[in-house]
Order: structure tokens, then C-alpha cells, then sequence
């Protein structure tokens, strides 16, 4: 079980004092810049910025934009408003979770970052669904570059082409050639990983971590942000529709609390299992991600079968662990 891997050139910015790169799909940008909880304590307080470059960039400009992809996608943006963040995602015939977008729309162009080296799929797919819509697809990958503020950042914005206003910050849309020059003034800049520790602490799924290649978006807690239930027809709604009113997805993602005794993190793909049945049992699910956090310790997603039981102590890995409830039974 692996991440989807990506050639994207190194980050300007891993010439900046301390930079350590990222390893696997986060390679292109910095891990950390030498102090992981302190760079997640200025994130809290919203200072400092991080270096998401290595994510595709895709834009879809004319006319026609948003009643189209209205039709492709799982959430209804045929009225979008300008300036009003939105996520959505792309599934299989069968319902199954194949991208995922995060968007904005300015007025004239949608834009949508997704995870790095799924841009070329994504521009494909959505060339195909063309027909005679009036809308241009654009890979805006090489040309600008995603930069994260967190909530509470008072820096300015007014370099980005696009912004997409979140509860929990700010994604910026920049000129790639302006990278370094824009960031110089948002302060001191923090790692992938302190990103990642937060992004865990709220439970927010990454495409090719928490998902494979059988995931429907009620396993993840997708339909609260992702998913609307009332709009119209695309691809794979009707095993959206059934899943949702029998209440039943085969499996749930959970947050753990690992033991921090432990020296090592279990790696994406490690199978959990029940604790009381020991480490040669079946496995009931897998780990996601992990990550340190600054405040609760090592902490990590699981995606487990739905029946297994909410208080029951767990081993991710070799690591004991036990869970809180993202996706109720």
C-alpha cells in the first residue's frame, strides 16, 4: 500500500537556513527546518507559513466552468460564489474516490490544487468530459505554486492569483517565480511535517493516505465536506445514494493516540489490529499517517472494518494505540 509518487523539482525554498526535505510524494518541499514542534506551536498561533509547491495546480476558466463541473463533480458548485472555498471530489463508476479538488472560484477561472503528480491524470480525465462546453483546462503546475498561512496570520495575500479562505488558514495561489520573494514576508517558514501533524489533529483526509483503491467517501467523513447529497447526477452517485441511506460503509477512519513510549511511528500501510488478540492476528485495518504533534504526542489516522469496536485497544503497527471516533459506526 503506497502514496502516489511525483518527479516534481525541489522547492526554492529547501535553500532556505535549516531546511531538511521531505521523503516519498513530499520530497520537492521541506519536512522541517530543524525544530518540528516549535514550527507547529507558530503555526498555532498563526505565524509563519508552509511550503505546499509540490501540489498541482489545475484551472478551468470560461464560460460554461462551473455548470460543468457541477456535472463531474461530488459537490454543487453550478452557483459557487467568488472567493468561497470548496472541496469536491471525483469518483469511479462504482463510487469509488479517484481525485480530490480543493477550490475556488474567482469570477472568471475555477482553481483547484490537488495532490502532487495526480494533475496530469486529472487534466486527462477532464479533457475527455469536454463535449462541446465552452471551458479551458489548464495544468497551471509549472506557472503557480501553493503556499499555506495558518488561521490568525495577519500577512498579505494581495501576491496571490487566487486564495482560498479556510477555517484553519489561508491557501495561496502564487506565481512560481515569485515563490521565494513572496514568502520572505510571511515570516518564518515551517515544515511539511508540523502541517501534517495538524492536518491529522483535524481529521482531514489526504488522497493516496487515507484512501485506496476501493474508498467511498463515507469511510472518511467526505460527505460532511466534500459530498452533496441533494444535487444532481454524476459518476458514481448511486453508490453514494445507497451507502448513505443504509448507513453501512464497510469501513471507518479513526484517529489514533499512539503510545509515546515507542520510538518509531508506524508507516503509512501498517496493519492494525486488535491489541487483545495479539500481533499475529487478522488485521481489522491499516495506518494512514502518523505524525508527531506538539501537544498530544504520536498521533495517527487508521482506516478500520466498521464493526470493530470503538473502545477496543488497538496495535498499528507494532505500536499500542487507542482511538477516538472520526466516521461512526
Amino acid at each position: 500500500m503506497t502514496a502516489p509518487v511525483t518527479a516534481s523539482a525541489p522547492s526554492p525554498l529547501l535553500a532556505l537556513p535549516g531546511a531538511v526535505a521531505g521523503d516519498g510524494v513530499d520530497a520537492p518541499v521541506a519536512a522541517h527546518y530543524g525544530g518540528l514542534f516549535r514550527e507547529q506551536r507558530e503555526l498555532v498561533a498563526g505565524r509563519g507559513f508552509v511550503d505546499l509547491s509540490h501540489r498541482g495546480v489545475v484551472t478551468v476558466s470560461g464560460p460554461d466552468r462551473l455548470s460543468w463541473l457541477h456535472l463531474l463533480l461530488t459537490q454543487h458548485v453550478s452557483e459557487l460564489p467568488p472567493q468561497q472555498a470548496t472541496e469536491a471530489l471525483i469518483l469511479s463508476p462504482h463510487g469509488h474516490v479517484e481525485h480530490a479538488l480543493y477550490l475556488v472560484d474567482d469570477g472568471t477561472t475555477t482553481w483547484a490544487h490537488v495532490e502532487p503528480g495526480t494533475q496530469g491524470d486529472l487534466v486527462a480525465y477532464l479533457e475527455k468530459m469536454k463535449f462541446f462546453n465552452q471551458v479551458e483546462i489548464t495544468d497551471a503546475t509549472a506557472d503557480y505554486a501553493v503556499v499555506h498561512l495558518p488561521a490568525g496570520s495577519t500577512a498579505s495575500a494581495e501576491a496571490a492569483a487566487a486564495v482560498r479562505e479556510l477555517p484553519y488558514g489561508r491557501d495561496l495561489f502564487l506565481p512560481r517565480a515569485e515563490l521565494a520573494a513572496a514568502t520572505a514576508g510571511y515570516g518564518e517558514p515551517a515544515g511539511f511535517w508540523a502541517y501534517e501533524a495538524l492536518r491529522i489533529e483535524g481529521h482531514r483526509p489526504r488522497l493516496g493516505f487515507e484512501t485506496d483503491h476501493r474508498t467511498i467517501p463515507h469511510e472518511l467523513g467526505w460527505l460532511e465536506t466534500a459530498v452533496h447529497l441533494n444535487k444532481g447526477c454524476y459518476r458514481g452517485q448511486e453508490t453514494v445514494a445507497r451507502v448513505n441511506n443504509l448507513g453501512r460503509p464497510p469501513r471507518r477512519l479513526v484517529f489514533l493516540h499512539l503510545d509515546g513510549s515507542m520510538e518509531v511511528l508506524p508507516e503509512h500501510g501498517a496493519e492494525v489490529r486488535l491489541a487483545a488478540e495479539g500481533a499475529d492476528s487478522r488485521p481489522v485495518g491499516f495506518v494512514t499517517s502518523s505524525a508527531r504533534h506538539h501537544e498530544l504526542g504520536p498521533v495517527a489516522l487508521a482506516l478500520v472494518k466498521r464493526n470493530t469496536a470503538v473502545d477496543a485497544p488497538l496495535l498499528a503497527g507494532t505500536v499500542p494505540a487507542t482511538q477516538d471516533v472520526i466516521v461512526p459506526q
